[in-house]
């Protein structure tokens, strides 16, 4: 049994083993769980994901005045596509969770983020194309 976080809802959600979790909805709202495009979260949702869930989260620090931010969404975009529903992505706009991202020691965006049992497992800074992303997250979660 898995548990996966609503990014919609923020409801937990059961996954059985064995049962694909790619098809999944949330028994609350009944947003898919996984649909390949990476939710912009507040502080509180975000800290459910990492609290609750039981796949790895990546979460994408980023700011809407960030040229490489913004360079680097598509990619993250496209690496979750790939890798969902082995992998939750997210992102956290640091303009607005200011906090949060002050708590995380957030020094320098685009920052990648990568949780597993609610503890950071790897961090990584700067832009990165979606192969790159990838081949980091997957081997930080092993």
């Amino acid at each position: 049994m898995a548990h996966v976080v609503c990014t919609k809802c923020n409801a937990t959600n059961r996954i059985a083993e064995g049962q694909s979790a790619d098809q999944g909805k949330c028994g609350k709202c009944s947003a898919a769980l996984f649909d390949g495009h990476p939710t912009d979260l507040a502080a509180p949702m975000l800290e459910k994901q990492i609290a609750k869930s039981d796949i790895p989260v990546l979460v994408d620090v980023w700011a809407p005045w960030c040229g490489p931010c913004r360079v680097m969404g598509p990619q993250f975009e496209a690496a979750a596509r790939a890798a969902e529903p082995a992998m939750r992505f997210v992102k956290l706009n640091s303009d607005e969770n200011q906090d949060l991202a002050g708590r995380l020691g957030i020094r320098g965006i685009p920052t990648m983020i990568l949780f597993r049992s609610g503890k950071e497992v790897a961090r990584v800074s700067g832009a990165m194309s979606s192969a790159d992303i990838l081949n980091w997250a997957q081997s930080a979660a092993r």
